[in-house]
């Protein structure tokens, strides 16, 4: 029901929402406060997800909500990328599918274990994995380092000259994304692992039964 108190919990952080859609919007023409409203609408996620614990309103389509408005908002942003640099066009297709394909299956599988969130995890799994998602810092330099690296892209793409340290800043945060793009290749293998073991597992209970 949409009159669900639920639905107006502080941490869904609509506000959010609104940000992305109106950098979504000023992409085409306005550079500066395009990405103003970008990276505010990704630190409110830092804030969204200390603001649930702090109240005690988590709820799984709390938890689905962030991941989709995270993935949303940076395929969105690739897409612009795409327009901008058509050269490049497939590694950011390429970029986007890892993203989103990861990140859903990670998802699915962990809420079929019984997780009430995607960020909870089983912490005998993958050691990377779990430094990702145990260390608060390491997960918000990981996150914030990738969304960086696109929007500096996209801010300079309309610098005729860019600036060393802008430059050098650009190479910092590619290493992050190329890292954060080999977790969502981790992300994608050990969901499929666990796809893989739950099918295995239902498949053994329909043959005990049958016996």
């Amino acid at each position: 029901r949409i009159e669900d108190p639920l639905f107006f919990f502080l941490p869904q952080c609509y506000a959010r929402i609104i940000l992305a859609l109106l950098a979504f919007y000023l992409m085409p023409c306005c550079p500066a406060p395009a990405v103003f409203c970008y990276l505010l609408s990704a630190l409110l996620d830092a804030f969204d997800g200390h603001a649930a614990r702090a109240l005690n309103q988590g709820t799984k389509f709390g938890a689905m909500l962030d991941m989709l408005t995270d993935r949303c908002a940076t395929m969105c942003l690739l897409v612009n990328l795409a327009l901008l640099y058509p050269s490049y066009t497939f590694l950011f297709q390429l970029s986007m599918s890892l993203d989103v394909a990861s990140h859903w299956l990670h998802l699915h599988s962990s809420m079929m274990k019984g997780a009430t969130s995607h960020k909870t995890i089983d912490l005998s799994a993958n050691p990377i994995l779990r430094i990702y998602y145990t260390s608060r810092p390491v997960l918000f330099c990981m996150c914030m380092g990738n969304e960086l690296f696109y929007c500096l892209l996209y801010v300079m793409y309309y610098i005729e000259e860019p600036q060393v340290w802008l430059q050098w800043l650009l190479a910092a945060c590619g290493v992050v994304c190329l890292l954060k793009s080999g977790i969502s290749v981790l992300h994608l293998i050990t969901a499929s692992c666990n796809m893989a073991a739950i099918d295995e597992a239902e498949r053994e209970r329909g043959r005990s039964k049958a016996q």
